[in-house]
């Protein structure tokens, strides 16, 4: 049984950890989830590795993480959500999510957004959160949308080698100002 630190509806937010290279191999290992995400469009089982060794030392070093992500009525994985330090900027995170395909267009990534979001906000005090997503990835541009992001231009991208649509959302309330 896994420790959520964040509930929502239908969600559980747990931490990835050194004995999780199961689930990050459901979820990094499946194409359709990875051809937004890097240039070739597929992870090798050293770069599903990688990814959740970078996810851990984030949790390490920041305490943040793309968080793995529970359905609480089955355990199962759905896929992960959170944030990163976006570049330099104090205060300021990265949103991101991957979702596996059994769960897409089903509300799990606006729900698992939005409690990051608050997360952000409430808890870490973020002053502005960026999202970005792979140009042909119509599916997270109206979820971006959605949230409240707003287009600020195109980043480049290194994993994918394009320029990516970037977005920003700027805390409002001040949350512990």
């Amino acid at each position: 049984m896994r420790e959520y630190f964040i509930k929502t509806v239908r969600i559980g937010f747990s931490k990835w950890n050194k004995a999780d290279l199961n689930f990050a191999s459901q979820l990094w290992g499946e194409e359709e989830v990875t051809r937004f995400i890097c240039s070739t469009g597929k992870f090798t089982k050293e770069e599903i590795a990688n990814r959740l060794n970078t996810e851990i030392r984030n949790d390490e070093l920041y305490h943040i993480q793309y968080w793995p992500i529970f359905e609480l009525s089955t355990d199962e994985l759905i896929g992960c959500c959170g944030i990163r330090s976006y570049k330099s900027e104090k205060h300021s995170y990265e949103l991101g999510f991957h979702l596996r395909k059994k769960y897409w267009g089903q509300g799990y990534a606006l729900e698992a957004a939005k409690a990051a979001i608050d997360y952000s906000f409430h808890i870490l005090n973020a002053k502005k959160l960026y999202a970005g997503h792979h140009p042909e990835n119509k599916a997270s541009e109206k979820l971006l949308k959605k949230l409240g992001f707003q287009f600020i231009g195109k980043e480049f991208y290194i994993p994918t080698g394009l320029y990516h649509p970037l977005y920003e959302m700027v805390n409002r309330f001040n949350y512990g100002k």
